[in-house]
């Protein structure tokens, strides 16, 4: 894999990781009481395609790193290695309220009855996604591999984050901002990371475009 490619591929993989979430986050808000199974099971769907996406994103950025700048291969380790966590967290709270929507022979909500996604959803959640967006940024200052906005902004979504690892303390309320499993900590963090994605997979992929063949070098036949 050659820097362009990389830069392609991370940014074609941030691109659609946010698109995905995009259309997945407002599902959550279309019915104020337990919504039916088919719209819990498309937007767990659509949040599994999602989280797919982001380890292809965070997994690209490593190599991407390591090709930009080896002596910093490090922390694009740790920015994959922290990636690659927060998805398969959320991938197994997917999991967990899927199965509960399955086996339900009524319908319920499962941001308020599966209980073992609450603080997977949340503070774990929070706490890891932070590790990823302070690694990425710190690895974008080192290596100036992008524009110097993508690693401030994600050290100031990183701060967002933690901030809301405390959440945990504040019980159960989907519809509180500031709870275990409150709109805030889970739905805004969402949205305001697949934004952010998206202009970060903007960035990446419009990059690779001012990749002179000498950054580039051609992979051996």
């Amino acid at each position: 894999m050659n820097e362009t490619f990389a830069r392609r591929l991370t940014g074609l993989a941030g691109i659609s990781a946010a698109a995905a979430l995009i259309v997945e986050v407002p599902l959550y808000f279309v019915y104020s009481g337990p919504p039916p199974d088919a719209n819990v099971l498309s937007r767990l769907l659509i949040g599994i395609v999602a989280l797919a996406l982001v380890v292809v994103f965070v997994t690209a950025f490593r190599e991407l790193v390591r090709r930009v700048s080896p002596a910093h291969e490090w922390v694009g380790s740790m920015a994959s290695a922290t990636g690659l966590v927060y998805a398969t967290i959320t991938l197994v709270s997917m999991g967990l309220e899927a199965g509960a929507v399955i086996a339900a022979d009524r319908p319920i909500d499962p941001t308020v009855d599966v209980s073992g996604t609450y603080i997977l959803y949340g503070s774990i959640s929070r706490v890891m996604l932070a590790l990823f967006l302070i690694s990425f940024g710190y690895a974008v200052s080192r290596t100036r591999l992008l524009p110097r906005w993508t690693g401030r902004s994600a050290y100031v979504l990183a701060g967002i984050n933690l901030a809301f690892v405390p959440s945990l303390f504040f019980g159960n309320t989907p519809a509180n901002f500031y709870a275990a499993n409150g709109w805030g900590t889970t739905a805004l963090m969402g949205a305001v990371l697949s934004y952010w994605l998206l202009a970060v997979g903007i960035s990446v992929h419009r990059s690779a475009g001012r990749v002179t063949p000498s950054e580039s070098p051609a992979l051996p036949h």
